[in-house]
């Protein structure tokens, strides 16, 4: 293992940490100052030799700052995780360290077990960050590993030789524009444009003049002759997405393309030949849609040669890690910022969200955690509300499943304030009420016996222990249901503005 590089002025702080580590196994090797680590990478570099795995530096020495030391391994070494220590706790130091690509900040004096822990993690991190770069050194357009998703990678490799029109069907946000844009790359008409209109995006009036091109002087506003998407695509792809939201007039229109390769511009009277492949995406069913009048049948049935069935994201739960990684690399890149990393815990409670979004949500929850979460290594706790509220909720629930008191204990301390409120409601004992079936024990119950293992255990501290999981819990809820904001959510709960700012601010909410 490579070992973990020491940087600081300090005897002691160097002496102290070399032996805790090596109380870890953990090797170590110890620098000065920052010129000394400069020509150690150096060398390192030049000869092939180990670098470090992980690099702690004190922030001010003498001969360079650790701020200065970071900027110039982020630039060469931008995976090394560089934990910054210092003796100047404020705030600029902090800001500074994390806009520069630090691991994590360790103000000193510190615990020393809480330093090797950090030290640890890093390792981990690192060790983790070493195999995901070498899988993503050539990102591949798609990713998946669940056995769905390799259903559809097969079905493109045997689709990558054929003009065949192809329907592809999955929710929204799934990424039916990805495999569309896959099946044209792997075809004899990569070298042809790929042209794609949402059909459900576009005016009815102006949807036929996108797709089919105008003569000049066909309608108000048409001043000159204009190519519809059709032509646009000429010997490539055209996407049709949202397919079943196309007007049934104009359905009548494509089937004809699609039956005789011809087609007429809007006001036109010579017929243009389509050369043009046509590969069509929608999150509707088709079959409902043509029993109820509202599609084609026959334009359904020469849509549906090849059917592709994109799986939604909860159906490939295994995917999440490696999705989230990469788009947390893509988003970094966006930005400008050093890329974050993610804990084993915050992906594990990650992967239990349901993604209503699908591959579209995890990818703008990786654009909010570059932006938001406040270190370089994204916990749980850095999750976005949404994704808190879920896993509240589904404790709650899973909590009230259980129903025996013996479950009940291992529950969670204090089930969802949501679930909580439903209960709440089915035994308030209104008419139409729902009785709780027998057995199942409400979250007072699951409170209760938290209390009696804590009173047991001679705690003194059981009041302001459950009070305050209770309150971060709610105001978790609150917050969520109100997509952060804090007003309304004051007002839902039926608090002031400075109760709640208070409250988030004592239970370190943020």
């Amino acid at each position: 293992m490579k070992p973990i590089w020491i940087v600081d002025d300090d005897q002691s702080i160097r002496f102290v940490l070399e032996k805790a580590l090596l109380r870890e196994d953990l090797p170590t090797r110890s620098f000065t100052n920052t010129r000394e680590v400069l020509a150690a990478l150096e060398q390192a570099d030049d000869d092939e030799q180990q670098g470090p795995q992980v690099l702690v530096s004190d922030i001010r020495m003498p001969g360079g700052s650790g701020l200065d030391l970071l900027d110039k391994i982020k630039a060469k070494h931008p995976g090394l995780p560089v934990i910054i220590m210092t003796a100047f706790s404020d705030l600029d130091s902090a800001v500074s360290a994390f806009q520069g690509g630090a691991f994590e900040y360790l103000p000193k004096p510190f615990d020393l077990p809480r330093a090797v822990e950090l030290i640890r993690r890093a390792v981990d991190e690192s060790q983790r960050e070493e195999v995901s770069e070498e899988r993503m050194v050539a990102a591949p357009e798609m990713l998946g590993q669940a056995p769905a998703m390799q259903d559809v990678f097969r079905a493109i490799g045997r689709l990558s030789q054929s003009n065949v029109t192809v329907l592809i069907t999955g929710e929204s946000g799934s990424g039916k524009e990805l495999v569309a844009r896959a099946l044209h790359k792997h075809s004899p008409r990569a070298n042809g444009p790929f042209v794609a209109i949402n059909t459900a995006a576009i005016p009815k009036d102006l949807l036929e003049s996108e797709l089919f091109g105008h003569e000049r002087g066909a309608f108000t506003g048409a001043q000159t002759m204009r190519r519809g998407r059709f032509e646009q695509a000429e010997g490539g792809t055209l996407f049709l997405d949202e397919i079943g939201d196309m007007p049934f007039d104009l359905q009548t229109r494509l089937l004809r393309v699609l039956s005789d390769g011809h087609f007429y511009r809007v006001g036109g009277h010579n017929s243009v030949k389509a050369n043009v492949r046509v590969i069509a995406a929608t999150h509707q069913d088709l079959e409902q849609r043509v029993k109820i009048g509202g599609f084609r049948e026959d334009l359904f049935h020469r849509l549906n040669v090849i059917r592709l069935r994109l799986p939604a994201l909860r159906e490939r739960g295994e995917d999440v890690p490696a999705l989230t990684r990469h788009f947390l690399q893509v988003s970094a890149r966006q930005l400008g910022v050093e890329p974050k990393r993610i804990s084993d815990a915050a992906l594990t409670k990650l992967a239990t969200f349901g993604f209503p979004g699908n591959v579209r949500q995890l990818e703008n929850i990786c654009h909010w955690l570059t932006v938001m979460a406040p270190a370089q290594l994204i916990e749980a706790k850095d999750l976005p509300p949404e994704v808190m509220a879920a896993a509240a909720e589904g404790h709650g629930a899973e909590a009230v499943a259980l129903g025996a008191p013996a479950a009940v204990a291992h529950a969670p301390v204090v089930p969802s304030p949501v679930s909580a409120e439903r209960e709440s409601v089915s035994t308030a004992g209104a008419s139409d009420a729902v009785e709780a079936p027998a057995g199942v024990s409400s979250w007072e119950s699951g409170l209760e016996l938290e209390a009696q293992a804590l009173l047991a255990a001679g705690r003194t501290d059981v009041w302001d222990a459950l009070s305050r999981r209770f309150e971060s819990r709610l105001i978790l809820t609150a917050l969520a249901n109100t997509r952060g904001r804090r007003i309304e959510a004051a007002q839902k709960l039926g608090i002031g503005r400075n109760t709640i700012t208070r409250k988030i601010q004592e239970l370190g909410i943020e």
